[in-house]
């Protein structure tokens, strides 16, 4: 019984303690890579069949250039799946969140909404936050960049 006591002791010290909870975070951003892998080859693939449909369909009910915003819309989705499989390989490189990276796929997350936006269903309050969203990751963008390019340790 002390022998189990001291096992526990030793488990709950603050030094194991913090390796036991690292390893977790290691364990879980591997397997979120192996997922967000699959879900970009699938949304490839999902691009694929669109592109092939829209292109080599005779029977499209309508014009390529009218779902051209489709198109960026599944091209911009890969991309932020790209960007955020590199922030987690990031973290697992580093052990630190790249707070740049993250604002980046932030802006291109948000770049692809307004991309796609279609102006007949939204609200100006609507625009006007995506526009306060943009400008604010873009001077939060600017602020970390410059501050990484004064200090790069």
């Amino acid at each position: 019984m002390r022998k189990l006591l001291k096992q526990i002791t030793a488990a709950t010290k603050d030094e194991n303690f913090m390796h036991m909870i690292e390893s977790i975070e290691v364990l879980v951003s591997k397997v979120l890579s192996i997922f967000l892998v699959l879900v970009i080859l699938v949304a490839i693939t999902d691009l694929g069949f669109f592109l092939f449909k829209e292109l080599f369909s005779m029977h499209s009910s309508k014009p390529f250039n009218e779902n051209l915003l489709n198109v960026f819309g599944l091209f911009l989705d890969v991309l932020i799946a790209l960007e955020i499989l590199e922030n987690i390989t990031s973290y697992l490189r580093k052990h630190v969140f790249q707070v740049e990276l993250v604002i980046a796929t932030s802006l291109i997350a948000v770049s692809r909404k307004i991309i796609i936006l279609d102006l007949d269903k939204v609200k100006g309050t609507d625009i006007l936050g995506l526009g306060v969203t943009i400008f604010a990751l873009a001077v939060s963008y600017w602020i970390i960049r410059h501050t990484n390019t004064k200090n790069p340790n």
